[in-house]
């Protein structure tokens, strides 16, 4: 699994853990696929490492299957050692047969599903009432005196009869959802947001189709892609088809059925589940009819099933996890935000999300694309995609950027992992091999490599894994240690590589608009307007917008920014016209500034640093000046109204900030690139500029005159492979014609 996505999660468990211990209530907000059930086991097991006074009631909301394959995933994790705290027990009806409900209390995590407490339902007979009495009071030395942290998994649906008890039993409530209700106050205590999970590849990203879009596009493009998802990722992917719910179910299959007949599509194999058993259909071999609506379930999201189309009516919302499913059509409308979210989340998991990294760029690109039609995203943040212009090499070929990573001790000339044990001592304390695994699996890839190399005995890797904190400091002491870890990042030839923008991203659209139509970016949907993720960093993107039109100071008189020329290459370029003139050698051209903001989807312009563990920092903006100098913007707010959940006061925030001020001063000397983190304080900028390994603070004022003034050998390190080209400048009569560099 990548180390993102380790990180990422235990970002969010160690939240939880520490938001829990100051409120009572708190709300955890993740994408749907994002790994919430194994954060839920981690947040458990931490609290349980910690007290034996706890006791953890997870309340499983949704109609489905939910708190089985919750009680499941606990009893893996704790029987794989992942979180060996967990005593998991699944509530079930069936416990006592026709006698009435009776529930143990020698657990200390117990999966309650839905449906055992609706109104008339046998645990609320007086079964629930009476365990929750026993494992909360301490009368007479006969109750267990424990507290109960009530966890409401997919809090978005209504539990009015647990909801009337919670008052009295339960200590703390946990709140979990990918769509919580803000309307009764379920407002995000800690959150993993779509764009974190998306870059750390937990999730995929969706390419949003037409609503209008006939069924048989979308089975058109699963054709399409088919072949290809088997032979890259050695998985069988599958389209779900979700129809209406009434009287509307009937066209909308025929309709289905009707494309499906066609010849080209002969091959392919279906699967209907609906709410009742013998409704249930499938031209595959699985023709069960009697077997209940959840066996038609599990086939069909089996790793191996062989099912290609997925229709169903609303019996597959929360819960039912299928990671090789990759398209959605919608037919039955909604006039639900969160009903779309959920079904649509049914098609963002990662189908190769524990090896991810061993996949080839091309399977990578494609296990994190999902295909949605039919579904209107509302009032809830949309997705843009934004692309470089017609040909994308204009920019790509002009703007180049090294970029640096950080080696760890593995890679330290001289290191030897058995001379480092050899000082450690033999503990012999047989610690509990579960948690010596877990916390060995928790560790940087290369960190467990060593720990590979050395141990060839169980006994020499016991050593390691109970010695693993001294390993892992001596780790963080070479790594943080930029002047000897940081090198410029290399091909697997050992060729410095040179990157530049991704030829497509994406970004979330929070608002803070910004029209810009000469930066290297253009929408899809041909619009100018851009969002940007805070005020501070929209106010940036102007300064850089109005600062590359400038002229620089004499005598040069050229813009600041870095011009080029775009358009779609001309096929009759240098021939000549009826009229004795010579074709261009482009179609429409037009003059772009080399500038643009750092979207990070696909995105190669990052730099590592060490905080607790390696982390990758993506500048916010990118600018190629006249003059041939690469430019990084890490743009930050200090303003109340700009804060982040880590308030810019906090020691968190202040370490994260030294440490990329640490990292870029060490970066700007292997790149000769010009690294910044302007702040934002009030209405005035404060401007770290880090040049050469010097650090310098500037006032907006000497940050302009800075950027207008050609550089002498003295206060520029720009390697001497970057030629500087002076542009000629450019009449406004001709902004849309001929565009001339000089050599």
């Amino acid at each position: 699994m990548l180390q993102e996505i380790i990180q990422l999660h235990d970002e969010a468990v160690t939240a939880l853990v520490d938001k829990i211990a100051k409120k009572d209530v708190i709300t955890f907000k993740s994408p749907t696929g994002s790994g919430k059930t194994y954060m839920m086991a981690d947040f458990m097991d931490r609290i349980l490492s910690v007290r034996n006074d706890v006791v953890f009631l997870v309340s499983s909301l949704s109609k489905s299957e939910l708190a089985k394959q919750n009680y499941d995933k606990f009893c893996e994790y704790k029987d794989q050692g992942e979180f060996p705290n967990l005593n998991p027990y699944l509530i079930s009806s069936e416990v006592s047969g026709e006698e009435g409900v009776f529930v143990p209390i020698d657990y200390n995590v117990y999966v309650l599903p839905r449906d055992l407490y609706k109104k008339g339902g046998r645990l609320m007979q007086g079964a629930m009432d009476n365990f929750l009495q026993t494992i909360t009071r301490n009368l007479f030395g006969n109750g267990l005196d424990k507290k109960v942290y009530l966890i409401k998994d997919e809090c978005h649906q209504a539990t009015n009869n647990l909801d009337t008890i919670s008052t009295d039993f339960f200590s703390k409530t946990i709140n979990i959802s990918a769509t919580p209700k803000l309307s009764r106050g379920q407002v995000p205590d800690v959150e993993v947001t779509e764009e974190a999970a998306i870059n750390a590849k937990l999730i995929k990203t969706v390419e949003w189709n037409e609503e209008d879009s006939d069924v048989a596009e979308a089975i058109e493009k699963f054709e399409e892609i088919k072949k290809d998802y088997r032979n890259l990722l050695g998985v069988n992917p599958c389209l779900i088809i979700q129809i209406s719910n009434k009287d509307k179910a009937n066209d909308d299959l025929a309709k289905i059925y009707d494309v499906l007949d066609k010849p080209e599509h002969k091959d392919l194999k279906w699967m209907l589940i609906v709410d009742k058993d013998k409704d249930c259909n499938t031209n595959d071999v699985f023709k069960a009819k009697k077997m209940p609506v959840a066996r038609w379930k599990d086939y069909a999201k089996e790793k191996g099933s062989t099912i290609d189309i997925i229709i169903f009516k609303m019996v597959i919302t929360e819960g039912w996890d299928i990671p090789r499913a990759c398209m959605l059509y919608q037919m039955r409308p909604t006039q639900s935000d969160q009903l779309d979210e959920q079904v649509v989340g049914r098609v963002r998991r990662n189908p190769r999300l524990l090896d991810f990294e061993r996949l080839s760029p091309e399977a990578q690109e494609l296990a994190l694309k999902a295909w949605v039609w039919g579904v209107k995203k509302k009032d809830q943040q949309r997705t843009f995609v934004a692309r470089l212009f017609e040909e994308p090499s204009d920019i790509t070929d002009n703007i180049r950027i090294k970029t640096t990573k950080l080696k760890l001790l593995i890679k330290k000339p001289g290191f030897d992992i058995r001379e480092f044990m050899d000082g450690c001592s033999n503990n012999n304390r047989y610690s509990d091999i579960f948690s010596l695994y877990r916390k060995f699996k928790k560790t940087e890839p290369e960190v467990q490599a060593m720990g590979y190399e050395y141990a060839e005995t169980p006994c020499q890797w016991l050593k390691f894994a109970e010695n693993i904190d001294s390993v892992v400091k001596e780790n963080n002491k070479y790594v943080c240690d930029y002047s000897v870890s940081m090198e410029l990042t290399k091909d697997e030839v050992g060729k410095v590589r040179e990157v530049s923008f991704p030829v497509e991203s994406m970004y979330t659209d929070n608002g803070n608009y910004e029209n810009i139509a000469d930066w290297v970016w253009k929408r899809k949907e041909n619009s100018q307007r851009f969002a940007f993720d805070s005020e501070a960093e929209q106010e940036w993107a102007c300064i850089l917008k109005d600062l590359a039109k400038e002229d620089t100071l004499e005598p040069l008189q050229q813009r600041v920014g870095k011009r080029v020329v775009v358009g779609k290459r001309n096929p009759n370029a240098g021939q000549y016209k009826t009229d004795g003139s010579i074709e261009d050698d482009k179609l429409n051209p037009s003059n772009k500034y080399l500038w643009g903001k750092n979207f990070i989807s696909n995105s190669e312009i990052k730099f590592e640093y060490c905080l607790g563990g390696i982390h990758s920092s993506y500048p916010d903006f990118v600018m190629e000046d006249c003059f041939g100098r690469i430019h990084l913007f890490e743009v930050k707010s200090v303003n109340v109204a700009n804060a982040t959940p880590a308030a810019f006061d906090s020691e968190e925030y202040k370490m994260k900030m030294n440490e990329l001020i640490r990292c870029y001063k060490q970066a700007s000397i292997l790149t000769g690139h010009i690294f910044y983190l302007p702040v934002m304080k009030d209405d005035n900028w404060v401007i770290t500029q880090l040049l050469s390994g010097e650090e310098k603070t500037l006032t907006y004022d000497q940050f302009e005159e800075f950027m207008k003034r050609k550089p002498s050998s003295q206060n520029t390190n720009q390697p001497s492979s970057n030629r500087i080209i002076p542009y000629k400048p450019i009449d406004e009569e001709y902004e849309y014609g001929k565009f001339v560099a000089e050599e």
